[in-house]
């Protein structure tokens, strides 16, 4: 035996590890299981050249805890070390002294592997460490290393029946006892070692036998060797990616719409198996489901450096050891690998998703709904993803018939192009609530779109800025004739007074006043008498404010605007009603406003060209008295229009129809009308 200190210049090189190096105690389990798999896959080289002979099938790896002792074991059956490579690989750590390596190394951006620093991982959690260690040469001796945590050690010649190693690890305190416990243990194992090519036993498998779980003496094991991105695509069927999906997701009960298998060995390596999820809400909860693996170790499933943000909606694996990772495994670099790899996957996602459309676009058409969320958002975040989407990008209409942007141009260009050029693109967001003005649309030979997902406000807002003289606008914005207008546009055939008149009665019989505009157009006769719609501009502005909670709109109420049909003989009926029951009145007050306007515009007169000083103050309170007088007047002749409409039946009843409409009448409202509807119908 003899003792030494390990090759540093630093008096203790453990706590700069534990600081600086990992920012996950529990990384140092994958970190050994690493060095055990590398081990492994070593003998298996020295086996195919035939420089050794021995059986390489059957090599596993053992994790074992004993509790009795406080200790962790993994021990492998793979190459081995010799005393001289022990010191050269475990005691001779090239730094030159503790400020260097905090200075090159505490941004954490170099290989592990560079540094054979993975063994040293085990010093996060153990208060010694042992490393029993027999190479396969011939007549080579067992050795045994032992560290407490500082920079001496001993080596000494011990017994091993088998080629392998052995790392104890003595886990004392009690902030680490959860790596003595097996359940802790089993988690991390098939967290980070679920699929790496070795075998690694932990404990025994259980059956049940007279209603009591037996240990049995066959090994557990806790990984598949073989995962499904290893294999050729030619030798898998659909069900072998849908075992898998299910192998990786045990909790998500849906089957994936489809996979893209990843295989590249040129200009790097990239392997793996994507899936796309049926997406439609709440599309954040799902992301974090990509893993990534180096060599089929896992390394995180924080993979945003490397997958473009809206590829993070997609599930599965990627494997590629030309990913550079950080000293701990966690994090990615800024790498032009990286980027390539990501392209990579953005081209691969666009060609299959093409390839499926071009080839079974019924079945494509069939998955629009679930796969609309992504698509969407891809096209919005990344141009050269929109450049490529172009091609099978979908729009549905409210009859459930699909178009590529291209075909539904075609579609409605002559038909829906208003006056000015543009052509209106028309959408319902609920085929329910709108039903009315999609039929309205209908009538007239218009197309109308259907969007009611989670992102269909951005996407319009970006087909917009992308499509030439394209403007969508919701069946409800508008009248139909206004949403589309054409050269012909009839008149409107009441008069300013009589619309002044009908706006004050309507006013009189609306409870919510504060919410609604009153304006008057000459729609067709076969119409409805009142409209409601709201504006195009400032719903979309609310409804994206939903991203934004802060957003300015978010905070405005909500405005419509009631359009009169003046042209419809239910609105000219109440015109001359309003005529016949209010007339005498309303004409002695417009005698009255008439005169006092006449009187304040010749008082007026008499200030024009006057300074403010130069006018007596006897003047000024004339005007202001007549101002005043004006006012009360107008108020008047107000207030018998309001209160008019207020007990109109037949005024109440035509705009709680346009309310009800419009999803508009609730409560006590839509009670109300109930029983004025049975009492009309009497």
């Amino acid at each position: 035996m003899h003792k030494g200190n390990i090759g540093v210049t630093t008096e203790n090189i453990f706590p700069i590890i534990k600081k600086f190096l990992y920012s996950e105690h529990e990384i140092f389990l994958r970190e050994l299981i690493s060095n055990a798999v590398d081990a492994s896959n070593k003998l298996k080289a020295l086996a195919s050249t035939g420089e050794y002979k021995g059986d390489t099938e059957h090599l596993r790896i053992h994790v074992s805890i004993d509790k009795n002792k406080k200790t962790l074991k993994i021990s492998d059956q793979g190459i081995g070390m010799t005393a001289e490579e022990v010191d050269k690989y475990i005691n001779q750590i090239a730094f030159s002294s503790a400020e260097d390596f905090l200075a090159k190394y505490k941004d954490k951006t170099t290989l592990i592997g560079h540094f054979g620093l993975g063994f040293y991982s085990a010093f996060m959690v153990a208060n010694k460490v042992e490393l029993i260690t027999k190479s396969y040469k011939e007549d080579a001796k067992a050795v045994k290393w032992t560290c407490n945590g500082s920079p001496e050690y001993t080596l000494e010649e011990t017994e091993r029946d088998h080629h392998g190693t052995d790392v104890i690890l003595y886990i004392e305190d009690k902030e680490n006892e959860e790596f003595l416990n097996e359940d802790r243990i089993r988690e991390l194992l098939k967290k980070y070692c679920r699929f790496l090519p070795i075998e690694i036993a932990f404990g025994k498998k259980k059956k049940w036998e007279k209603d009591k779980l037996i240990e049995t003496d066959e090994d557990e094991i806790i990984n598949n060797t073989k995962p499904l991105w290893t294999q050729k695509p030619v030798d898998l069927k659909d069900e072998d990616y849908k075992n898998f999906y299910r192998e990786l997701y045990p909790d998500i009960f849906d089957e994936p719409l489809f996979n893209i298998h990843l295989n590249v060995d040129y200009p790097f390596n990239l392997t793996g198996i994507l899936y796309f999820p049926k997406i439609k809400n709440n599309f954040d909860i799902q992301k974090n489901k990509i893993q990534l693996y180096c060599n089929q170790v896992y390394v995180t499933d924080q993979v945003e450096d490397i997958v473009p943000d809206y590829l993070m909606l997609l599930h599965g694996v990627i494997d590629s050891p030309d990913i550079p990772l950080n000293v701990s495994r966690s994090y990615l670099q800024g790498d032009p690998n990286v980027k390539k790899i990501s392209s990579h996957i953005t081209k691969k996602v666009a060609d299959k998703l093409y390839e499926i459309f071009k080839n079974q676009r019924e079945e494509f058409e069939k998955k629009w709904d679930d796969l609309k969320l992504f698509i969407q958002y891809g096209m919005i975040s990344d141009e050269k993803f929109y450049e490529r989407a172009e091609k099978f990008a979908l729009l549905k209409n409210v009859d459930g018939k699909y178009f590529t942007l291209e075909e539904y141009e075609k579609l409605v260009k002559e038909n829906q192009t208003e006056k000015y050029g543009t052509t209106v693109y028309l959408y319902a967001t609920d085929k329910e609530e709108q039903y009315t003005y999609i039929e309205q649309a209908k009538n007239k030979g218009y197309d109308v779109l259907f969007f009611d997902g989670q992102l269909d406000m951005h996407f319009i807002n970006h087909l917009e800025q992308k499509l030439k003289k394209t403007a969508f606008k919701r069946v409800d914005a508008e009248t139909i004739d206004k949403l589309i207008e054409k050269d012909e546009q009839p008149k409107i055939e009441l008069s300013e007074k009589e619309q002044n008149n009908i706006r004050h009665a309507f006013f009189g019989a609306l409870t919510n006043k504060d919410s609604f505009l009153i304006s008057f157009e000459a729609i067709s006769k076969d119409d409805m008498p009142i409209v409601i719609t709201r504006s195009e501009y400032m719903r979309r502005m609310k409804d994206m404010s939903q991203f934004a909670p802060k957003s300015f709109y978010g905070n405005m109420p909500d405005m419509y605007t009631m359009v009169v049909n003046a042209n419809h003989p239910l609105i000219k009926n109440i015109s001359s009603e309003i005529q016949t029951t209010l007339q005498p009145e309303l004409n002695e007050l417009d005698k009255q406003i008439e005169d006092v306007e006449k009187e304040l515009n010749e008082l007026r007169n008499k200030q024009n060209g006057k300074k403010d000083e130069e006018i007596p103050q006897t003047e000024k309170d004339a005007i202001s008295e007549k101002e005043k007088q004006l006012d009360e007047l107008k108020k008047q002749q107000k207030t018998k229009l309001e209160t008019f409409g207020s007990n109109n039946k037949t005024i109440q009843q035509l705009i709680d129809i346009a309310l009800l409409s419009h999803n508009l009448l609730k409560g006590e409202a839509f009670n109300k009308f109930i029983k004025r509807s049975l009492e009309l119908i009497k």
